[in-house]
């Protein structure tokens, strides 16, 4: 469950202020607007990424407002995918669990769990500039789901990608999020 109460966030001039959204449960919650409007802004403070300067962000039944990325249960997946440039698939895909400090038995058993999921089995040895937009996205939203977060944020997943990619996404995103339960929160400037 993600509920924003009263949330205000500032950014030099701009400003979003009295923000309220509630999104139940295992539910997928899609936010749209125009460029520049706040919603990564929004999204980022969702993920402890911004500090708000009023209200309260509650997820489950936390209210996490105070607490650091970490410590929140939020996997995040940004708008450019951050991807490391030099490291493999493998192990982008474990990088969480290894700052969780998870034995590497239960790391590599979820890497290929991962794989399995998002069809990265015969990628995890590549590097970042050898895979296509729609992979490196794939990469990116398994790095995101790698410590089973309850809450999945999405900043435009699906705007990079060419026609056939996009409609690929979207059945993807809908196969894990019916899969896993997580809560999403996916921000788009386009429906």
């Amino acid at each position: 469950m993600i509920r924003l109460e009263n949330i205000m966030l500032r950014q030099g001039d701009f400003e979003l202020r009295d923000i309220q959204l509630e999104l139940a449960a295992g539910e997928y919650g899609v936010l749209m607007g125009r460029s520049g409007c706040g919603k990564t802004t929004l999204l980022e403070a969702v993920c402890g990424l911004r500090t708000v300067a009023a209200g309260r962000i509650i997820l489950g039944d936390r209210d996490v407002t105070a607490l650091p990325p970490a410590e929140r249960g939020v996997g995040y997946v940004p708008q450019d995918r951050a991807l490391f440039p030099t490291q493999p698939v493998r192990e982008q895909l474990a990088f969480a669990l290894v700052l969780r400090s998870l034995g590497q038995a239960e790391i590599a058993a979820r890497v290929e769990e991962l794989a399995e999921l998002l069809g990265l089995g015969a990628l995890l040895d590549r590097l970042p500039d050898k895979l296509s937009g729609g992979e490196a996205q794939r990469v990116a939203l398994g790095r995101a789901l790698a410590h089973r977060p309850s809450v999945l944020c999405l900043d435009e997943p699906l705007s990079a990608l060419d026609e056939e990619l996009h409609d690929e996404m979207c059945q993807l995103l809908e196969r894990i999020h019916c899969e896993t339960g997580v809560t999403v929160l996916h921000i788009t400037h386009s429906p």
